[in-house]
């Protein structure tokens, strides 16, 4: 998705639009290189400057698609390879490469930095885990660009494998209808929304998937429990698509259990890292020769409406 094409110049007047670079918001799904589209891995291999964290740093180093850290050189500016604005590191091919980490603390900042960036002639690619529009950042960069009179800078984002459908894939096909996420985190609202959110997917028969379930998610469970029967199945995964990379708990993990059993399950609900998909009234579990798996039939078809 591509921003509409910019004016002549940016706030300032300094610079012709057309000697922009661009910002693209990019979206590396659990972060190993397997699951990560191709655009992604292009856009960051070709961008002048990534900003990342150093977990999603170590993730994209593991086929090339940042350099090793022995890659750094002597930073121009600043004469280090570790300067406050980056590393700077060489590529393969002789081309230049500055790497910028990414912290909770540091978003605004880094937006800034990166309009800047992306006026000078750089392009830029701002690593979102997951999907950039699933609870990443692509809200933020473009709430600052407002905020921040950056209307003129070019924004793009690139999509990833959020943990819901890599969750999902890996339990069966519980998504095979129609779901909904929720995140339960109360930083920017209260719970009296999040639990009406809750309520109204439960009594709607959506499928939900929840996100930031160390936050509360018993107390969602119980909300959940009073609009939807105890036996309803429920898979609980964390790190999703990470396998033995996952830094949740130990690995990947996944777990079917029911809606009234879930919050038995306390020892794997671990961090950020952990989901919790709900299951509704047609949602079955099913099993071949290999294991579980969780199914929700789409719309009550059978093999003969194929």
């Amino acid at each position: 998705m591509a921003a509409e094409s910019p004016g002549d110049s940016d706030a300032s007047g300094s610079t012709d639009a057309e000697e922009y670079g661009t910002l693209s918001v990019v979206g590396i799904g659990p972060g190993l290189p397997h699951a990560m589209t191709q655009e992604a891995k292009d856009v960051i291999r070709t961008a002048d400057c990534v900003i990342a964290s150093n977990l999603y740093q170590e993730f994209l180093r593991k086929d090339g698609t940042l350099p090793p850290e022995s890659a750094a050189i002597e930073a121009v500016a600043d004469g280090g390879a570790d300067s406050e604005s980056g590393t700077v590191l060489e590529r393969p091919n002789g081309t230049r490469q500055e790497l910028v980490r990414s912290s909770m603390g540091r978003q605004i900042e880094l937006a800034r930095e990166a309009f800047e960036r992306v006026r000078a002639g750089e392009d830029v690619a701002h690593v979102s885990g997951g999907d950039p529009n699933v609870y990443g950042k692509s809200d933020l960069l473009y709430t600052m660009a407002e905020a921040e009179g950056a209307t003129d800078v070019p924004i793009e984002v690139v999509p990833g494998v959020t943990a819901a459908l890599g969750g999902a894939a890996n339990l069966g096909a519980p998504l095979s209808n129609d779901f909904c996420t929720i995140s339960l985190s109360d930083k920017w609202r209260g719970w009296d929304e999040i639990e009406e959110k809750l309520r109204a997917a439960a009594i709607s028969g959506f499928v939900v998937v929840l996100y930031n379930c160390w936050r509360d998610y018993e107390r969602a469970i119980d909300v959940l429990r009073e609009e939807r029967a105890d036996d309803v199945p429920v898979g609980i995964f964390n790190d999703a698509g990470r396998g033995e990379a996952g830094r949740n708990l130990e690995d990947e993990t996944h777990t079917i259990t029911t809606l009234g059993a879930a919050t038995d399950h306390d020892d794997e609900v671990g961090g950020m890292g952990t989901s919790i998909l709900v299951g509704n009234h047609e949602t079955e579990v099913w099993e071949n020769d290999y294991g579980k798996h969780l199914v929700t039939p789409r719309g009550g078809r059978d093999v003969d409406d194929f």
